[in-house]
């Protein structure tokens, strides 16, 4: 149900979106991201929108992170850490932002009642489970064949991102 005093805040899992985007071969602009969801339906307003993303130094994506702080985006850093992985037998980088993200969404749960989760990880699922159970409208953003089961069934809406192409795609100038 919506209600004009709706209060959305947005959540993007950036190292998990960045596949999903490479998956699709077209990237998102995060500028129009909040244009979309803030334009989505009248009532609307946006609070919060956070962005999580690893970096291979401090220094790393210095430039796209000030412009995502530019937009009004709050972000999230974490130094990736290398890990050998015994099924493909080579070394691997990982930085797991999962609990800063559900951190976030707890800090800040009484500044919204709608949140939009750009992640296909099903690790979400019980967070997302907890914000439903206090009258969260959860709407998670994926690709198909990157979401977990879980995650898409414990959110209220999904929405894959090849849907809404049109309207947040990057676009070179």
């Amino acid at each position: 149900m919506l209600y004009d005093n709706d209060r959305i805040s947005i959540f993007v899992d950036g190292n998990n979106m960045f596949y999903a985007q490479q998956k699709n071969n077209w990237f998102f602009d995060p500028r129009l991201i909040l244009e979309f969801f803030q334009n989505e339906r009248a009532g609307m307003s946006l609070v919060n929108a956070f962005w999580y993303t690893g970096l291979k130094d401090p220094q790393d994506q210095r430039g796209f992170r000030d412009a995502l702080i530019g937009l009004g985006y709050t972000v999230r850093t974490k130094i990736l850490k290398e890990y050998y992985d015994d099924i493909s037998r080579r070394y691997s980088q990982k930085a797991n932002l999962d609990i800063e993200i559900a951190i976030d969404m707890f800090n800040t749960v009484d500044q919204y009642n709608r949140v939009v989760l750009f992640s296909g990880d099903g690790d979400f699922e019980r967070a997302i489970e907890l914000l439903r159970s206090k009258n969260t409208h959860i709407t998670v953003v994926s690709t198909e064949g990157m979401i977990a089961r879980e995650l898409r069934n414990a959110a209220d809406r999904y929405i894959d991102l090849n849907s809404i192409r049109n309207h947040i795609e990057k676009v070179e100038y």
